[in-house]
């Protein structure tokens, strides 16, 4: 019986790949190669009376074409794989790009923020430089302002004389009278008078001109364009305040502060006093130490009376420690008496008051000369000035002194 020999299924079709899984197409095939494999060693036993030149070509045809099918199959699978590989590649190429680009923007927005942060950094050391110089400009000013008050209160070698004159004798009752510098200041306050617009202070040597003058209120004057009525008033001056301040220094006692806080006894801190004290020559001998913890404060007498000199240079000092040194305060003691206190008002007795002048022309020299001409005339019931005073454009403040012969 001779076999009907059929061929497998179509071997030139070429199967897809759809999501790196192998199409049902191929798996077909493979199982269609499967089953013709069995049926041709089937067959082997079927047709053996046919020649066998025919049987063994036909054989070696459709091994060829199994073999071929197989290798097709293999290389179909590795070109599976191989694009599977090659998708998971892409996606690892496009998450590392995602990063880069992440990276990348983070990297900018952290160079934008170093860049402000710079930029206010440059801001701030512009204004900082301007602040020193600032500062530097203030110190120098200072420094200069200093040496200046250093120059004002030092003691020159050569003392200029000064004419004195004897006062008054009194008993001594204590030693200490004559130990102490004493300073007596009479101090009177310069009374303020508001003088407006087109107002003018006259001053006269003899009262009696002014009163005459205040007595007859109008005046008629010539300034050179025109006549004016100028009218003559007492200046009525505010409340003055005079005293007297008395004050002594002692020759003998200093008082010393901003003394340094030590962690040790009172007695101890007496001696450290006395020592740096002596050290620094202001007086002779040292006699008592009065120290005071809480105030970090303390009185020094000496012996002998301190020269004057010696105590206007009072000022800093060095206390000198085991550890360090320190900068103390040295001031000398003054008592202050404030006596005969009086509050006084009164009224000019040589001074007048002209309102009226009014002028646009003329300058203000001008018109004082030509008032000191009419008020200088005896005819004019005037005589000698003294001073006077115009204003023409805005408000001034005169000020006049507590003066027994000018002011009651």
């Amino acid at each position: 019986m001779q076999a009907d020999l059929t061929c497998p299924p179509n071997s030139t079709h070429t199967p897809s790949m759809e999501n790196g899984k192998i199409p049902g197409s191929l798996v077909n095939e493979m199982k269609n190669l499967r089953e013709w494999e069995t049926f041709k060693s089937m067959e082997k036993g079927e047709t053996a009376d046919k020649p066998v030149n025919e049987a063994e070509k036909e054989l070696q045809k459709w091994e060829e074409v199994a073999k071929a099918e197989k290798e097709k199959t293999e290389m179909l699978l590795l070109k599976l794989a191989a694009d599977k590989k090659r998708s998971s590649h892409q996606d690892e190429l496009s998450k590392l790009k995602d990063l880069e680009n992440k990276a990348v923007r983070e990297r900018m927005l952290l160079l934008e923020k170093h860049q402000e942060e710079l930029s206010v950094l440059n801001e701030q050391n512009i204004e900082l430089r301007r602040e020193i110089q600032s500062l530097k400009a203030k110190l120098t000013a200072n420094n200069a302002k200093c040496r200046e008050l250093a120059q004002s209160f030092q003691l020159k070698s050569k003392i200029p004389e000064k004419k004195m004159k004897f006062t008054r004798l009194e008993n001594v009752k204590k030693v200490d009278m004559y130990m102490n510098i004493s300073c007596l200041f009479h101090v009177a306050t310069k009374i303020p008078f508001k003088l407006s617009r087109g107002e003018a202070l006259i001053t006269f040597e003899k009262e009696q001109v002014a009163q005459e003058l205040i007595r007859k209120h109008c005046h008629i004057v010539n300034l050179e364009s025109e006549k004016m009525v100028l009218k003559a008033m007492p200046v009525i001056l505010e409340k003055g305040v005079t005293y007297e301040l008395q004050a002594k220094i002692s020759r003998k006692q200093i008082n010393v502060s901003n003394i340094p806080h030590l962690n040790i006894s009172q007695e101890w801190m007496r001696d450290k006093l006395e020592l740096n004290l002596y050290k620094t020559k202001l007086g002779g001998e040292i006699q008592n130490v009065t120290y005071n913890q809480k105030s970090q404060m303390a009185l020094i007498t000496f012996g002998q009376p301190i020269a004057a000199n010696n105590i206007v240079r009072c000022g800093r000092c060095p206390f000198h420690t085991s550890e360090s040194t320190h900068i103390v305060m040295v001031s000398p003691i003054i008592q202050k008496n404030l006596e005969r206190f009086q509050i006084f008002s009164g009224i000019s007795r040589r001074t007048i008051l002209l309102t009226g002048i009014k002028t646009e022309k003329e300058d203000e020299e001008s018109i004082q000369d030509m008032i000191v001409i009419h008020f200088q005339k005896p005819r004019n019931g005037g005589g000698e000035v003294e001073n006077i005073t115009f204003v023409s454009q805005e408000d001034k403040v005169a000020y006049f002194e507590n003066d027994t012969e000018n002011v009651m």
